[in-house]
């Protein structure tokens, strides 16, 4: 197959790029920064037409992963670079593609399991979850990142592409190895002490191993039936606290000194993130891939952890 990534240098671009790689496909991403690669890497702004366009005429797929990184503080310049990183690049994708003679079949647009509210007391599934937004008390950084995933898929779907099958995938935490990527940064605290309960340690945390997403994404490939809305998340979300435990286990480690919520803002503040990374209970369940019978290799966390942290090793 031919495939295209646009927004494909980061984490999730590069295990999505080596996996398809390796099997023998075509792939070919879209950077704002060119860089050298086993695939084939095209210059793009993501706001404006270009040469890039030409990688997706006959393509099979295209999976767009652009956006800029949420892990900053969300001042004003960075909430306006964050929205029209998604969709503006979102809204040229759709008139590029409806435009082309020969567009890909399918369009998988990234998205994010941030979308559903704050949730303690039941899973969201794709079915029967509720979107957040203004819930009483909750911060303006929440809602802020809640906005931002509406407004993300309201300029995918909002331009009809008759001939591309089109696909928002409501990602979780994707777990990989990989130096400078979401595990290797959870694993550093507990390596260091610190991976005790984050705030209550009761909110969960919904994710989903590297070797599960890329499977999960091939399953949609192939599964010509699929459209709209699929959550990408492990089958089983569980409380921060407990989630850290059993990387505390899978490292060998007993230590780990909780963080309150007090000292979270502070800690934040001073990494220049956000607390609502962290904070904010994401209870997301795979229903349309587990009804369709999508086998997990890893649908739960303690062996997850211990397979990570092996390969990170």
């Amino acid at each position: 197959m031919k495939i295209v990534i646009p927004g494909g240098s980061g984490q999730v671009g590069q295990i999505l790029a080596r996996h398809f790689h390796a099997q023998g496909h075509q792939v070919t991403i879209f950077s704002r920064a060119p860089h050298s690669a086993p695939w084939r890497v095209a210059a793009w702004d993501g706001v404006t037409s270009g040469p890039w366009v030409a990688a997706l005429e006959q393509a099979d797929v295209c999976i767009n992963l652009t956006g800029r990184s949420v892990n900053c503080r969300y001042t004003p310049a960075n909430r306006r670079a964050i929205i029209d990183s998604r969709v503006l690049s979102t809204r040229l994708l759709n008139g590029t593609i409806a435009a082309l003679t020969r567009p890909p079949r399918l369009w998988i647009n990234a998205s994010t399991a941030t979308v559903y509210r704050h949730a303690l007391d039941r899973p969201m599934s794709e079915r029967d979850g509720e979107l957040g937004g203004n819930e009483p008390g909750a911060p303006d950084t929440w809602n802020f990142s809640i906005d931002v995933a509406k407004r993300w898929e309201e300029a995918f779907f909002a331009t009809a592409t008759p001939r591309t099958r089109k696909i928002a995938i409501r990602s979780a935490l994707t777990l990989s190895p990989d130096r400078g990527g979401v595990f290797d940064v959870l694993l550093g605290l507990v390596r260091h002490g610190l991976g005790g309960a984050q705030g209550s340690g009761d909110q969960f945390v919904s994710w989903i191993h590297d070797d599960d997403f890329t499977r999960s994404v091939d399953f949609l490939i192939a599964r010509e039936d699929f459209d709209g809305i699929v959550n990408l998340a492990s089958p089983n979300p569980i409380p921060n606290r407990d989630f850290l435990h059993a990387l505390r286990d899978a490292w060998g480690t007993r230590i780990g000194l909780p963080a309150p919520r007090w000292l979270l803002e502070i800690g934040t503040w001073l990494m220049r993130t956000e607390s609502e990374l962290v904070l904010k209970s994401r209870r997301v369940i795979p229903g349309r891939l587990l009804d369709a019978g999508f086998q997990f290799h890893f649908p739960d966390w303690p062996a997850a952890a211990r397979d990570l942290v092996h390969r990170w090793r």
